[in-house]
């Protein structure tokens, strides 16, 4: 079977800190399927509709993709676009090493 690819991938939270990239129609298939039944909504039988219908054809991978991310954005597992800053700083030293 011929997959279709997105233009940009989806990144999703799938547990403490994980990201799962998806970045076909398969991998979007994958991950619905396995997402856990006590946590879907109303917008995961979209998602899967989209999926569906974009495999066959009927809807763009565009409109599918926003399907999954309208989802993912629902269901609080849309990884987020900006990583936090972590910043260093040297810490002066004072006597017996303990900053002063």
């Amino acid at each position: 079977m011929h997959d279709r690819m997105f233009f940009t991938p989806v990144a999703v939270t799938v547990g403490a800190g994980h990201k799962r990239m998806i970045a076909s129609l398969f991998d979007m298939h994958e991950f619905l399927t396995e997402f856990p039944p006590s946590r879907r909504r109303l917008s995961y039988g979209a998602a899967v509709k989209a999926c569906e219908a974009a495999r066959a054809g009927d809807i763009s991978l565009d409109a599918a993709r926003d399907a999954l991310i309208s989802f993912a954005v629902t269901a609080g597992v849309l990884w987020p676009a900006a990583q936090p800053a972590v910043s260093v700083k040297p810490v002066a030293r004072g006597f017996g090493g303990y900053a002063a």
